[in-house]
């Protein structure tokens, strides 16, 4: 696939969100990109030399400046603090290869119709790395971009996704009552936005909070958060809460909650709060302990801390594909992983069930996953196998398809921010990778 020339070191994830916001909005050309094979980290030589020249220099201040953002997401931890996920005592579970590997030929149609391969879609999305397991075996497994199978990878908003499964399995255990007040939790949010949502409404994003996840909008509620997630500097001026905590009893109600979808980081942020709340443990020891522990994984993970050591439950988990395909594994086979049941087939099930898709399609944008729904901060795509989807900023995907007996993990760095950017693309791969191991 060509690419058009660009002078990629001054493309922000601001001007590409905006760009992709101008061509959804309008039919407009779609925003320039720059070649993929010159951004990667060895050819930018960023972070080269000791010290390395000031212009090859990668800060939290910057990692939103392309290409910064992929060295920047294998090397998270060596920029600010963070606290480890642990994998546990035990030895690492068996991930064994399949006999019949696929190959990087293999072909389909793309989103326009035209052909294309399996290397080919990983190039055209700035893929770091791709792992394909059928029925618990590994049939294709890359590493791009100078990514290695021991080295965990920032996974943005499939972060998301962890904080959903872990509010779920608590709500099965009557731990957490679905339907009570977030403020009953969280006292502290009693004079905010979540003073009277339900927790069902957080874990579906269907509060009504004065947010906006914008990226071309530099005074954007997101721009905030990430300021008191410490992953990202305060405007000049402004004043801005330095941590979570402080951040959180903040934002104010906007509209009813529970009448339409809107994505908003925050919620996740109350939603990881409160499992600590009601635990009484780190959000890094009950991924440990109920996780990554049992599920036999290979490396430990980690998660990004604010200021005062509040970890970023919405967007700071960093783990390696090989232990996102166990994961996946264990979700696909109903909760059960390394010969024990690790969540319940109950949690599984409510996940799969997703919520009414004519809520989500109320939200700007949602056009382009026309039939899905987003529900306990999962991406349920309402299809013929039953798929159940995990995604991040700039392409991480986790892709759960139970009736293939197939689990895609995914992880990129792609210059537009946000996955629908290719999300036409990314399914017509998925559903061949389902078609090849159903004949394999």
């Amino acid at each position: 696939m060509p690419f058009p020339r660009l002078s990629f070191a001054l493309v922000s994830l601001a001007a590409t969100a905006a760009a992709l916001c101008m061509a959804s909005a309008s039919h407009a050309q779609a925003p320039q990109l720059p070649p993929p094979d010159a951004t990667q980290p060895a050819a930018t030589q960023l972070m080269e030399g000791f010290p390395p020249p000031p212009d090859k220099i990668v800060r939290l201040a910057n990692i939103l400046k392309y290409p910064n953002v992929r060295w920047a997401a294998q090397h998270l931890r060596e920029l600010g603090p963070t606290a480890t996920i642990w994998r546990g005592g035990g030895a690492p579970s068996a991930l064994p290869a399949a006999a019949r590997q696929l190959p990087d030929t293999l072909a389909f149609a793309d989103d326009k119709g035209a052909p294309t391969t399996l290397a080919d879609w990983q190039k055209a999305t700035y893929t770091d790395g791709l792992l394909v397991l059928h029925q618990g075996r590994v049939v294709y497994e890359r590493y791009h971009t100078g990514l290695q199978p021991q080295q965990p990878h920032v996974l943005w908003s499939m972060s998301k996704s962890l904080v959903g499964l872990l509010v779920t399995e608590l709500i099965q255990e009557g731990a957490i009552d679905a339907s009570a007040r977030i403020a009953r939790y969280l006292p502290e949010l009693a004079t905010s936005a979540w003073a009277d949502a339900t927790v069902q409404q957080a874990l579906d994003m269907t509060t009504g909070v004065k947010y906006a996840e914008d990226f071309a909008d530099p005074t954007s509620g997101v721009f905030q958060y990430l300021a008191a997630a410490g992953l990202q500097p305060a405007r000049p001026g402004s004043n801005v809460a330095k941590s979570m905590a402080e951040h959180l009893p903040t934002v104010q109600k906007e509209g009813e909650h529970g009448t339409a979808f809107a994505y908003k980081s925050v919620d996740t942020e109350v939603l990881g709060w409160l499992l600590q709340r009601v635990t009484g443990k780190s959000y890094a020891t009950l991924l440990s302990e109920r996780i990554w522990s049992k599920l036999g994984a290979q490396e430990d993970a980690y998660v990004f801390a604010d200021a005062n050591g509040g970890q970023v439950t919405s967007v700071g988990v960093n783990a390696t594909l090989r232990d996102l395909g166990r994961l996946g594994d264990m979700l696909r086979a109903n909760g059960r992983f390394n010969g024990q049941q690790i969540v319940s087939p109950a949690t599984v099930a409510e996940l799969r069930k997703g919520a009414d898709p004519a809520q989500f399609s109320k939200a700007p944008g949602t056009a382009l996953r026309a039939g899905y729904s987003y529900h306990n901060q999962w991406w349920v795509p309402h299809d013929a196998d039953s798929t159940l989807e995990a995604k991040g900023l700039m392409g991480q995907h986790l892709h759960i398809n139970p009736a293939a007996e197939l689990v895609v993990v995914k992880l990129s760095t792609h210059p537009v921010p946000n996955t629908a950017f290719t999300h036409a693309l990314d399914r017509q791969a998925f559903a061949a990778l389902a078609r090849a191991v159903r004949a394999n």
